[in-house]
């Protein structure tokens, strides 16, 4: 073995031994709280270190056969995963000065880093089932952070009661391919079925892998937990939207030769993930509060995500992840600078987009789009999906109802323009990256989803600019549907459990008593 082979196996597995002592030092409790966040903070910024030079030697292998392996995208979301949880930790740090606990949220947020790099890496059913279950215990420390708070611990138990069920889903597919191929490898797995037809217990194994998906990643009816977890601290919010809560598009990727095959597993994908993409980007528009509809957008984006894994488009997917998880992390860690940001638009009077650039807006973002791509002389993906873009950054170029000057009106146009075709080619060069994947489009699951996301535009454009149209609708839609609703009382009637604090705690009963109806 090479100097730099050994180099490269060192660095990549070094973030996890780090963030792994960070999380024992912190359970220990012999250090003061400002000694452990500067522990955290050399610890993080190592580990991130550590993680660039995996990647500068990368030979992408195996690091341990049959158990941990890297590739392209692991080793990216490594270095993503570590450095959202290093700037994360940083604002933590000022965010909870003179709260007690603290030695308690440097543990688990460690615990989670290191949990999550060991699931990037797994390349063994066991591990990938471990460490993703470890990833849920670790974080049920940092959701009920203030014990005193009566959704934090619903929305915890809730996320507790998704988490088990996924664990199991992951069992029965761990088994059934197992049992198949004869291993627990999952590179075993891919060979197998790089030889052999997909078998029906592996078809059943890519359901329950689905199942399982769906379960961790807030997709409706589970997403309740995610909505609620605002009341947990603020980079808490950000750690869980921005990195999290997004493994579920990480484990597809990986498993895309097992999602090729199954086409049932995928259509569940894509009919779950097209469903939360409409309803929960109904629910956002509706919404006030700022990290609320956040936390909306980040439903809507973990079902655009998951379909995009169904049809394939695993390249995409990878970018969408990344992107959003970026964003997301600005976002929830900025929160106050978006507040002010909308208080100044809302001076700006009338929003009402115009009634015509309704219509024409998503026939030129399409056009921009479609041409885009012709710059290529290989399509990096299919029509379809030209079109479900353009429909979803039509708004983007939305021409305002009220009075304004032609200077104006182009400079809006135009910008927009610009920053769609800035989108375009970002994701078509994002396929010339070595990330290791392969799409394979599925001409009638696009078209379901292009279906789906013309409704959502058209529902889009009828509450923006005639909402009396859509009043009971808009209702049930602030409602969320009251899909969470249905799903709460199920889940205590199931698995009844304590979230109330005692009777001395200070509580607002009328909002108790609406969720626990």
């Amino acid at each position: 073995m090479g100097f730099f082979q050994v180099l490269y196996k060192v660095s990549a597995l070094a973030p996890l031994v780090l963030m792994a002592g960070v999380a024992l030092l912190a359970w220990l409790g012999r250090f003061s709280d400002a000694t452990l966040w500067r522990i955290l903070r050399v610890g993080s910024f190592a580990a991130l270190a550590m993680t660039g030079l995996a990647i500068v030697t990368s030979s992408q292998g195996m690091l341990w056969p049959g158990v941990i392996k890297a590739t392209g995208l692991s080793m990216v979301m490594a270095a993503l995963v570590q450095m959202l949880g290093t700037v994360i930790g940083g604002f933590s740090s000022r965010y909870l000065q003179g709260e007690s606990g603290q030695a308690r949220y440097v543990a688990a947020l460690a615990a989670v880093l290191a949990a999550v790099h060991l699931l990037v890496l797994a390349d063994h059913w066991l591990l990938l089932i471990g460490a993703w279950a470890f990833v849920g215990v670790a974080l049920q420390s940092l959701l009920c952070f203030y014990p005193d708070r009566p959704f934090a611990l619903l929305a915890a138990h809730k996320k507790r009661i998704a988490d088990r069920l996924a664990d199991v889903m992951l069992i029965i597919a761990a088994a059934l391919a197992w049992v198949e191929v004869g291993s627990g490898s999952l590179s075993a797995l891919m060979a197998h079925l790089s030889q052999h037809t997909i078998s029906p217990a592996l078809q059943v194994s890519a359901v329950a892998l689905v199942l399982a998906v769906i379960l961790r990643t807030a997709l409706l009816p589970m997403h309740g937990w995610l909505i609620q977890v605002m009341e947990a601290p603020t980079p808490v919010s950000a750690l869980l939207h921005a990195g999290v809560v997004n493994l579920g598009g990480v484990v597809l990727i990986q498993f895309a030769p097992l999602l090729e095959q199954a086409t049932p597993a995928r259509l569940l994908l894509l009919v779950v993930g097209l469903a939360t993409a409409v309803l929960a980007g109904m629910v956002m528009l509706t919404r006030i509060s700022i990290k609320v509809r956040l936390a909306w957008s980040t439903v809507a984006q973990m079902g655009f995500l998951l379909m995009e894994c169904a049809l394939g488009l695993y390249t995409l997917a990878a970018l969408h992840l990344l992107g959003h998880s970026l964003y997301k992390a600005h976002a929830f860690l900025s929160a106050s600078g978006i507040v002010r940001q909308t208080r100044l638009q809302a001076l700006h009077g009338d929003s009402k987009p115009n009634a015509l650039s309704l219509l024409w807006a998503p026939l030129l973002t399409i056009s921009a789009v479609q041409l885009t791509t012709g710059l290529s002389a290989h399509a990096a993906w299919p029509w379809w999906w030209s079109a479900v873009l353009g429909l979803a950054w039509a708004p983007m170029i939305w021409q305002p109802a009220a009075p304004a000057g032609f200077a104006f009106r182009a400079g809006q146009l135009l910008t927009g323009l610009l920053m769609i075709l800035g989108l375009a080619l970002a994701a078509m060069l994002a396929h010339t990256l070595p990330l290791g994947l392969h799409n394979a489009p599925h001409p009638l699951l696009g078209l379901i989803a292009l279906t789906g996301m013309a409704t959502l535009y058209l529902c889009q454009a009828m509450l923006q600019r005639w909402p009396h149209l859509l009043s009971r609708w808009r209702r049930w839609s602030y409602a969320g549907f009251y899909v969470d609703e249905a799903y709460t009382r199920l889940a205590l009637q199931l698995w009844p459990t304590r979230w109330i604090p005692h009777a001395g705690t200070h509580i607002k009963q009328e909002a108790i008593t609406d969720v626990s109806r």
